[in-house]
């Protein structure tokens, strides 16, 4: 079966294979493939799509990774995480953090000419003992400001 289209708000913090992510999946019930995998599941594609307004925190290191989900977060709190990390990119010179609450913190360090690697603690609600952490490469400061300016707009 190959996967429903997801839209929805998201920001994608890394590459290809070191990454962390504040995403808030949305399907389309109408979608085709969301009606498919529906009938395959055995359920209505309203209910296999869901409400939408849960955030989910993804990850992957070195090829390993997972996710969780944040039941009762509001956009706002994702929101204020893009803020706070854009107005440090955009006046940082040196190493920074950013405290994403109880699940995720994220310290950067600048990596060459504007560019900064993000070191991310990741932390599953349902396992508080369990910190996970990922290491990015060097990320482009113009293109993380960007991505950051998308996310906020899908927000507002």
């Amino acid at each position: 079966m190959s996967p429903a289209p997801v839209g929805g708000p998201a920001l994608f913090i890394g590459t290809d294979t070191d990454y962390v992510a504040l995403v808030r999946p949305e399907l389309d019930p109408a979608d085709p493939s969301v009606r498919l995998a529906a009938e395959q599941a055995g359920v209505a594609p309203e209910e296999f799509a869901g409400a939408g307004d849960t955030w989910t925190v993804l990850f992957e290191n070195d090829g390993e990774g997972g996710g969780f989900e944040l039941p009762g977060v509001r956009d706002a709190e994702p929101a204020g995480f893009a803020e706070r990390l854009r107005a440090e990119l955009a006046a940082a010179s040196g190493p920074f953090t950013v405290d994403g609450g109880a699940v995720l913190s994220l310290d950067a360090r600048p990596a060459g000419a504007d560019a900064f690697a993000f070191t991310a603690h990741v932390t599953p609600p349902e396992d508080e003992g369990t910190r996970l952490t990922v290491r990015t490469g060097p990320l482009p400061v113009a293109e993380l400001l960007a991505d950051l300016d998308a996310f906020l707009g899908s927000l507002a």
